[in-house]
């Protein structure tokens, strides 16, 4: 199974955007396509359609930001949605010298930090919530399966 691609719409009445050019970058994000679409509740979504300008601190631009997903259900309860892995949402550990993993986890922090503010205050004037979906998210709303326990090794057999 490919970890992006397109992704082709099964009920187009519910997509808001171009259907024809849906793209998941994940696997998460295709999971959450197939949920958006399948759950009843939900009046429309779209994925990566609309456009937020946020500041970038490291270059010191300003670039745009594309949601994961905006959803609006039956209620008028309007989300925008950004999927990612838990690890990319909490400040790196320093561990005593800055390594290129170190710097390079740094610098995707705060990339994610400045698109996620930006999102929060588009939300906010709008009237809608900012949520950031990662994998225990997903698991609690059903969208990916719980992890499984490893089972403990059995213990040998007692032959007589």
């Amino acid at each position: 199974m490919a970890y992006s691609g397109k992704y082709k719409i099964k009920n187009r009445h519910k997509y808001r955007g171009d259907a024809d050019n849906v793209i998941y970058r994940s696997l998460w994000e295709k999971k959450a396509f197939i949920w958006c679409e399948d759950n009843s509740e939900i009046k429309w979504w779209a994925s990566e359609e609309l456009a937020i300008q946020y500041f970038y601190e490291v270059d010191k631009r300003h670039h745009r930001y594309f949601p994961d997903l905006v959803i609006e259900f039956n209620n008028g309860k309007r989300l925008m949605v950004e999927i990612k892995p838990k690890k990319e949402t909490r400040k790196p550990e320093f561990k005593g010298r800055k390594t290129k993993r170190y710097i390079n986890e740094s610098v995707t922090f705060v990339k994610n930090m400045n698109k996620w503010e930006a999102a929060s205050k588009v939300a906010k004037d709008n009237g809608w919530e900012f949520q950031i979906w990662t994998e225990e998210t997903l698991q609690k709303m059903g969208i990916l399966p719980k992890k499984i326990k490893s089972l403990k090794p059995l213990k040998p057999l007692k032959t007589k």
